[in-house]
């Protein structure tokens, strides 16, 4: 404090010797009200005109991907084949911890759809006896793209349960600890019987339906069970090595579209190579 004309001030000092008076009055109310609005305002603000490549990344399915991985904090799902892997390790954890009564309906469907791909095949591939005569490849490529993979999208678009593709999620979560050996049989058997129920409701709505394809169908099938033991089966690994590889890369795609270039080429390349798949057979 200092005097100056017999007047006493407590003002603080400045460098210079001069005073400033500080004004120290009580702010407004409505001033209070604007600064709390734009204390509210501008982190919504920054949200949202802030530029994508500073965005704070946001992952859907970190918490399983972290479930998986044994990691923690912020870190998102691992890129590439790793990430991969984890997301076919969490949706296998969570189909064998499926219960039996949503098992049933779903593994139902599901061979229901395959079914319904088998009859577009032989509607389409199976019924070209001039091409297949003149030139056997047309026709397998016919047989391959018009037909299952569309039955494959329907059961992976729809959350469907697939015995064949099962084989691989469910089998990669409990070889990572995410499921229990009796949750794995429980859920291949259980789906195996599904699909099965499925596919023969659907062979028996297609017979009533006289759709004009039987002829087909019984010449196709007549051709599969001819085959040898042995030969069915090494045709029967071959074909789900690649199904499996069509689950497994459709499992880490988000959109639709994605998840049928995932499927297309595999399917398609099985049913063209005369390859063996239980559920459509």
């Amino acid at each position: 404090s200092h005097s100056r004309g017999g007047l006493r001030s407590s003002s603080p000092l400045c460098l210079d010797g001069s005073s400033h008076i500080l004004q120290t009055q009580r702010p407004r109310v409505n001033d209070m009200k604007l600064f709390a609005a734009l204390a509210l305002v501008t982190p919504v603000a920054c949200d949202a005109w802030m530029p994508r490549a500073h965005a704070r990344p946001v992952y859907k399915y970190r918490a399983a991907a972290v479930e998986v991985s044994g990691g923690g904090g912020d870190a998102g799902p691992r890129p590439g084949p790793a990430g991969v892997y984890d997301a076919a390790v969490a949706l296998g954890a969570g189909k064998a911890a499926t219960p039996i009564a949503k098992l049933i309906p779903l593994s139902f469907l599901s061979g229901a759809h395959i079914a319904l791909g088998a009859m577009l095949a032989v509607s389409v591939g199976g019924s070209v006896p001039g091409i297949k005569a003149a030139n056997p490849g047309v026709q397998r490529l016919l047989l391959g793209v018009m037909g299952l993979p569309m039955g494959l999208l329907m059961v992976l678009g729809a959350g469907g349960e697939l015995v064949t593709g099962n084989m691989a999620v469910c089998t990669a979560a409990y070889a990572a600890g995410k499921a229990t050996l009796s949750n794995l049989l429980r859920n291949l058997g259980v789906v195996y019987l599904g699909n099965l129920a499925g596919s023969l409701f659907v062979a028996y709505m297609g017979a009533m339906a006289k759709t004009g394809i039987s002829a087909s169908a019984m010449g196709v099938a007549s051709a599969k069970v001819a085959a040898p033991f042995g030969v069915a089966f090494a045709r029967g690994v071959l074909c789900n090595w690649l199904v499996c590889m069509a689950v497994w890369m459709a499992t880490s795609q988000k959109e639709l579209v994605s998840k049928a270039a995932a499927v297309l080429f595999p399917i398609s390349g099985f049913v063209a190579m005369g390859l063996e798949h239980s559920v459509a057979n």
